[in-house]
């Protein structure tokens, strides 16, 4: 059986440990590793690998010994540890190949992934290991920072990356991907002094099907990019016949997770037939960006946020999304959805329960999931009146004629599901009752946008707010400015920054005052390239941190309130109200915001 995890570079040296201690490699921290994530004392990931039951089971650090097999720090090639291997399911699908395996391999390139680690692709297509290899190719980029070695590193990735076809439903598809992952897992030492043999010149390319990794705990990590409705096919064909047998063996699920609580529940419940809940992850993307992560770290490391944290200051919060782009061949997937179902229910949800939950008793995944589902359980049911919905139609602009939604040929024609959405919702706390929380998301509008807007109060007794004529110098009058309050800015996407508008006065003789930002543009302050949201939650599953993917029972929550105004839209065919393509919306969203006085930040901004 050959050996396959290893390569032996000809001629290389090995170090005994005071030569190693002679011929130090040094590394610094990693530019994308979160907070929580330990270094050694070279700087070198360390992983902290969970059982199922989330209890540790091991700590060893990423990529002591070098693929091609150089030795570890101590001089000896490593042997003990584990072994991870990385099946995506439903690898020839686009979000496959745009964002897993581009992912996995800027994780490898950057010394991220264990040492011991096998990619594998598993779908229905009929496809040799190399016809894969090119498949991923395509794909992957040296984007990160554009540093030495990248073709090097992209080839030794793709050696390790194999194929197996078969029916998402077949146990003996399942089960031949068993047996090739047993192959590059298999425990076999026929030379036990394989060091001594190596500086005694022993010819290990010509023997290297001899030589296997030792000793190791075989961990399986499955992504299913795949369509839910075969979810549970895989799971239950996957659980029985590939699981690992002494080490951990976890699932990563996209969304959707159902339609409404009831198709939710029966997912989650059929899951768990061949599942523990802790080897169910969940994903949600937008947890990944970095914006997103940062949202706590301003709140809770910061003295001047946090005592404003509340209805005492705060008088609505906003999170808005935005797409310059509709359907484009995808119809078919979203209408079965809508906006409120892709978008709202979802990410911007997540972020709202980050924002507005209690400050955690540790940076514990369960601590902070715990204090999530508190906030949502708090929220009251979203009703008909509290939502407006619409639809973009057809447009003209700059000689260019865009299509409406139902052109879309993969659209059911006449269809009325939401490419728009608004909604006011609220939280029946003491931290936020009467705090007005509004979300918006839409398709084909005018910009590309993702971000969270707090609009604080208005300074009471504002001395300035009492100038009610117009001020020497022109321009903007202070009873204009008392108009537009402080607001605090993440901006998610793109050209992610944190800015704080704050009112203050423009230089010269008169009292003519302004609205400044005070901002953190990511890009001139952060020049290194920032991780994509999949390599940060790829690393988090393989190292069993549980903190950005979802619980079942808060996926209950977050649907228990989003499931009774869906079933009112669908009962009653609501018709959505139409927007032109590049707009910024229906006009009904801002009659919704008016309502609970409130005036959209993106409009000014």
């Amino acid at each position: 059986m050959a050996a396959t995890g290893l390569r032996f570079r000809p001629g290389a040296i090995f170090f005994s440990g005071a030569q190693a201690a002679a011929h130090p490699r040094t590394r610094t921290p990693h530019h994308h590793c979160s907070p929580q994530r330990m270094h050694d004392e070279r700087g070198r990931c360390r992983l902290t690998a969970k059982s199922a039951n989330g209890r540790p089971q091991i700590s060893a650090s990423f990529r002591d010994v070098a693929i091609d097999g150089a030795p570890s720090e101590d001089g000896a090639p490593e042997q003990g540890g584990s072994t991870v291997s990385i099946t995506v399911v439903g690898a020839s699908g686009d979000l496959a190949k745009k964002k897993i395996f581009p992912a996995l391999f800027a994780l490898y390139y950057e010394d991220c992934l264990p040492e011991h680690f096998t990619v594998f692709g598993y779908a229905r297509s009929k496809m040799s290991d190399e016809e894969l290899r090119n498949m991923i190719s395509l794909t992957l980029t040296c984007r990160i920072d554009q540093r030495e070695n990248c073709s090097d590193k992209m080839e030794q990735f793709l050696k390790r990356c194999f194929y197996q076809s078969g029916q998402y439903n077949s146990e003996e598809g399942f089960s031949e991907l068993d047996r090739k992952l047993k192959e590059k897992e298999t425990i076999v030492v026929e030379h036990t002094n394989l060091y001594e043999q190596m500086q005694n010149g022993y010819d290990c390319e010509a023997h290297a099907n001899t030589f296997h990794q030792a000793g190791k705990v075989q961990n399986r990590l499955f992504y299913l990019s795949i369509p839910p409705n075969i979810f549970v096919d895989v799971v239950r064909s996957a659980s029985r016949t590939a699981s690992s047998q002494d080490g951990w063996t976890r699932f990563i699920v996209e969304k959707p997770f159902g339609r409404d609580s009831e198709s939710s529940g029966e997912l989650t419940r059929n899951l768990k037939k061949y599942l523990a809940e802790e080897q169910i992850f969940r994903i949600d993307h937008y947890l990944g960006k970095e914006l997103v992560e940062n949202l706590s770290v301003l709140r809770f490391s910061n003295l001047v946020f946090e005592p404003l944290w509340s209805r005492n200051y705060i008088r609505n919060v906003q999170l808005i999304f935005s797409e310059d782009f509709g359907t484009e061949g995808r119809g078919g997937y979203f209408d079965n959805y809508g906006i409120i179902r892709d978008i709202m229910q979802n990410h911007l949800l997540q972020i709202l329960a980050l924002f507005a939950m209690e400050t955690p008793v540790s940076l514990d995944a369960e601590d902070i999931r715990n204090e999530k589902v508190k906030v949502l359980r708090s929220m009251r049911q979203l009703r008909l009146e509290d939502v407006v919905v619409g639809q973009y139609k057809g447009h003209s602009k700059g000689g260019k004629t865009y299509p409406a939604y139902v052109d879309d040929p993969t659209v059911p024609s006449g269809s009325i599901t939401p490419t728009f959405a608004a909604a006011a919702l609220f939280i029946d706390n003491a931290r936020w009752d009467g705090v007005p929380f509004l979300m918006k998301a839409g398709k084909a509008l005018h910009t590309r946008r993702a971000e969270i807007r707090v609009q604080f109060r208005r300074v009471p007794g504002n001395l300035y707010g009492r100038r009610s004529r117009s001020v020497r110098g022109g321009g903007t009058t202070a009873t204009e400015l008392e108009k537009a309050t402080n607001e605090l800015v993440l901006r998610v996407q793109p050209d992610e920054a944190i800015y704080l508008k704050i009112n203050s006065k423009v230089p010269g003789l008169g009292m003519r005052l302004d609205s400044s930002d005070l901002n953190l543009l990511y890009s001139e302050r952060y020049p290194a390239e920032i991780p994509d949201a999949y390599e940060r939650l790829l690393l988090d599953a393989i190292e069993g941190e549980r903190r950005l993917f979802i619980r079942s029972d808060e996926l209950d929550a977050a649907w228990a309130i989003f499931t009774p105004v869906l079933a009112d839209l669908e009962a009653n065919k609501v018709a959505p109200e139409l927007y032109p393509y590049g707009s910024r919306g229906p006009v009904g969203a801002h009659y919704l915001a008016a309502n609970h006085n409130v005036r959209w930040g993106d409009i000014t901004s």
